[in-house]
């Protein structure tokens, strides 16, 4: 049985969006509309399996009108794609709770994100970011999806879901029931590093917002964090060999070819042998074309929350037309009444 081809992904309602989840994700997935039907969803279940979002339902609630927001604004079309808010549609949870039973304690104790968020204190977290990967793949096979835009760092929890698809597929005597969903990983952007260290991934979390440039960035606060990014003292170099043990240059060439459009061998054979004063000002501008007329839209649209809610209640009722069937013929498969 051949699925046809559909596109789902999500971000989590934590934290203000920056420049690596435009060029990581928003981006591609405004390029994913013009090859197949795609549905964008807001996670915020997945946003509650931290102990920071305890007691702050208002900031949840603000950080899913910005999501949705950045969506809309980078170029999410409600023609061609489905925004909605995870929350609103039950069946995630229901799908989840029988994915639960179907995945392994095995499977997960490998989950290296689990191991990386909690530390020593894997006691301490919670239920649900352990089982964090069985949502995700819910959230995935409740429609069928068999496409999914993920960074480097969600492979592993692709292939779990790819795992979850082909067990239960086996276990109820359904082989082609849910598809093995593909990862698409695509262009120079889909890791973007720390603007103070190259080394590590750009983040919310970090502690200095001169690390990222903020989607609701003005152009003045754009073009300074990228003149005062880090950089070496060795001129730009002349071919892409040339970057190697260099991330901070890697990086910075990185970015301007995701927000350009170009290889990124291409961009470094017009600037090998200048300055970073003079590449970090040509990238600074392009940086505010290309980044200044998404924090504008989003302003105009988070100053009508009423209009946001309204968008992803109706987005909901379009994916849950989806998702009903799917949920009842799984229940089905599995015995239910």
């Amino acid at each position: 049985m051949t699925h046809p081809h559909l596109v789902f992904s999500g971000m989590q309602p934590t934290n203000t969006l920056h420049l690596g989840n435009y060029l990581g994700a928003l981006k591609n997935w405004v390029r994913l509309q013009d090859r197949m039907p795609c549905i964008y969803c807001v996670v915020d279940l997945h946003a509650i399996t931290q102990d920071s979002a305890y007691g702050k339902a208002a900031e949840l609630t603000a950080a899913t009108r910005e999501v949705t927001a950045a969506y809309l604004a980078a170029g999410v079309d409600l023609k061609r794609s489905i925004i909605f808010c995870q929350s609103r549609v039950a069946e995630h949870a229901e799908l989840a709770w029988i994915f639960n039973c179907v995945a392994r304690l095995g499977w997960l104790d490998r989950m290296t994100q689990f191991k990386e968020k909690t530390g020593k204190h894997k006691e301490r977290a919670s239920v649900g970011l352990y089982t964090y990967p069985v949502l995700m793949a819910a959230d995935i096979l409740l429609y069928k999806a068999t496409h999914v835009p993920v960074g480097e760092d969600q492979k592993q929890h692709l292939e779990l879901a790819r795992d979850i698809a082909q067990k239960f597929n086996n276990d109820f005597g359904a082989p082609d029931f849910f598809p093995l969903p593909e990862p698409v990983i695509v262009g120079p952007g889909t890791r973007v590093a720390s603007l103070r260290d190259g080394t590590k991934k750009m983040s919310k979390t970090d502690d200095s917002d001169y690390s990222r440039i903020n989607l609701t960035d003005d152009a003045d606060a754009i073009a300074q964090k990228i003149r005062k990014a880090k950089t070496d003292p060795a001129p730009l170099p002349a071919d892409e060999k040339g970057l190697e043990g260099r991330p901070e240059a890697e990086n910075l060439f990185n970015i301007y070819a995701a927000l350009a459009d170009e290889p990124r061998a291409a961009v470094i054979a017009r600037f090998a042998g200048k300055q970073f004063s003079e590449f970090k000002n040509v990238l600074a501008e392009l940086a505010v074309a290309k980044l200044t007329p998404i924090a504008a839209e989003m302003r105009r649209l988070l100053a009508d929350p009423a209009e946001l809610d309204r968008v992803l209640a109706s987005g909901a009722e379009r994916a849950r037309a989806i998702a009903e069937p799917v949920l009842a013929e799984t229940k089905k498969l599995v015995g239910f009444i």
